[in-house]
């Protein structure tokens, strides 16, 4: 099935339906659908075949999700970049994904001038909000476009229909390709079609760069959900659209969850709409989602979603009735201990705990979690050993995640099995921070960990040894690394010292560097 049909198939049955709200802009699906396809027709004339990449590098707008649409109507491949990178990084995700058309937000418009040279797959750049010398527009391609003779592609469920970047353990961001079939077996698995009735009103603040996002845009528009579209997070606006388009549906990560209700303002909104509210993308400290049950109506129903790039979204839900804390006694105390899980595996997916040999282990031991469905990723662009690692011949996918079952089936996490780092739901290779901070010529050797936050789920730290006879603050330090890496991925914490701990064969002991840092 082509993903296009999760737009095309309820437009055709409900055109009238409202289905996309964005910066005072109402569209309905007949709308959404005719300006969808009239882009894919400039896509086409432009020479977009099926297999071709198109890269949107923009904050969340409805003209996004038509670039998505309108890619998938061709067959192609959608690559969603991530706004907050640094050129370095721009550059080697557009370079490595041979994108054919790139579509760009204004902000970025500088940035992607400067590293224009070194973009020699890309034949057309295509700006989003203004027009500007040397670039289509997308409202004239849209505008110039015929919906009339086209039709949502013939696809392979094996064909990849999004490149999703994503931070690995090595300092290069890895390509999860995502097929068409994957993400049929995720919405369709999911969620029922639209129907014409009201299903409701979702608000999508996550950013489509990242696996949220494109799982929202993807199950609300097939199950006639309307959405809701911010730009990008603010606690806010998020708030006031909630109270103005009575909002039923949203997803925040743990970060976004505590800045919502710490805002002074949070009582003077009406969240009385909202019948879930999902979370995830990084560990959730308990007292923030204690204080969220306490301070969201009493009717609002909060779901803990864990999932992965690399598994096209959710695996296990905790839901609702596992965060009621309003029972008795007994109901209260577990789960208050559930709340600390990520829930049971949703019905196409499968979980086990796999020892050090990669053997299954009793409840309650601990191991790594493992994983398999139906809609696992079908690799990583161009790195097959770095599939084969995480892979197995049995179709089991090793999350990295250390954790373990209880009694009753629910997943519970406790680390990461290698030393990725999740801070506001981004996920912070720190071997890419170290390298920054080893091109620093005062720098001797280093090493990144992450370390408890309330606020961001982890915050980074670095220790850092120098070179003999050379200084540098702090200070310079976080400066050096803002420059050269996005700004989530700066080290918040610089401690000084004269050598990092390391077993005989030369592996720095970050165990050690954890516990000296809590001490």
């Amino acid at each position: 099935m082509n993903t296009a049909n999760f737009l095309s198939i309820p437009s055709m049955m409900f055109p009238d339906q409202e289905i996309l709200v964005f910066d005072g802009n109402r569209f309905t699906y007949g709308q959404a659908l005719d300006r969808v396809r009239r882009l894919a027709a400039s896509l086409r004339a432009l020479g977009v075949k099926p297999g071709d990449r198109v890269a949107t590098l923009q904050t969340n707008s409805n003209q996004f999700i038509e670039s998505y649409y309108a890619t998938a109507t061709l067959g192609a491949t959608f690559v969603p970049l991530n706004y907050r990178a640094k050129q370095p990084e721009i550059e080697y995700m557009v370079t490595a994904a041979d994108v054919k058309v790139l579509f760009i937000g204004s902000r970025y418009v500088d940035v992607i001038k400067q590293l224009q040279p070194k973009f020699t797959s890309v034949t057309h750049y295509v700006s989003m909000e203004a027009r500007y010398p040397d670039m289509l527009y997308i409202e004239d391609l849209i505008d110039k476009g015929s919906s009339e003779d086209i039709e949502d592609a013939e696809v392979d469920e094996s064909d990849v229909s999004i490149l999703m970047y994503t931070s690995g353990t090595t300092s290069l961001p890895k390509g999860v390709m995502l097929t068409y079939g994957d993400f049929t077996n995720y919405v369709v698995g999911t969620v029922e079609m639209a129907d014409g009735t009201e299903r409701g009103t979702s608000l999508l603040c996550a950013p489509l760069y990242h696996i949220a996002g494109t799982a929202n845009i993807m199950t609300a528009i097939w199950a006639g959900r309307k959405i809701v579209i911010l730009r990008q997070f603010e606690p806010k606006d998020w708030l006031k659209a909630v109270h103005d388009e009575k909002i039923t549906h949203a997803f925040v990560v743990p970060t976004m969850m505590k800045q919502l209700i710490d805002h002074p303002e949070f009582p003077q909104f009406d969240m009385s709409s909202l019948q879930n509210l999902s979370y995830g993308g990084a560990p959730m400290p308990f007292p923030v989602i204690r204080k969220a049950i306490e301070s969201f109506p009493k009717g609002t129903g909060f779901v803990n979603a864990f999932g992965q790039t690399e598994t096209t979204s959710t695996l296990t839900v905790l839901g609702p009735e596992d965060h009621r804390l309003d029972g008795p006694a007994a109901e209260v105390e577990r789960n208050l201990k559930r709340l600390t899980s990520v829930g049971k595996p949703l019905p196409d997916v499968e979980v086990q705990i796999f020892d050090e040999e990669n053997k299954p282990i009793a409840a309650n031991e601990i191991g790594e979690v493992v994983i398999r469905t139906p809609r696992i990723m079908k690799g990583y662009a161009g790195q097959e050993s770095a599939t084969a690692a995480l892979l197995d011949v049995d179709g089991w996918l090793h999350t990295r995640d250390m954790g373990y079952l209880d009694d009753d089936g629910y997943v519970y996490l406790v680390g990461r099995k290698d030393d990725i780092i999740i801070r506001g739901g981004e996920n912070i290779a720190p071997a890419e921070i170290e390298a920054v901070l080893h091109a620093h010529p005062a720098i001797d050797e280093a090493a990144v960990i992450g370390v408890p936050d309330v606020d961001w789920g982890q915050k980074i730290a670095a220790f850092v040894a120098l070179r003999p006879g050379k200084t540098v603050s702090s200070e310079e330090l976080s400066e050096f690394c803002r420059q050269r890496l996005a700004s989530f991925k700066k080290p918040e914490l610089i401690r000084f010292v004269d050598a990092l701990p390391k077993n005989p064969l030369g592996k720095v002991l970050k165990k050690e560097l954890k516990a000296e840092f809590v001490e």
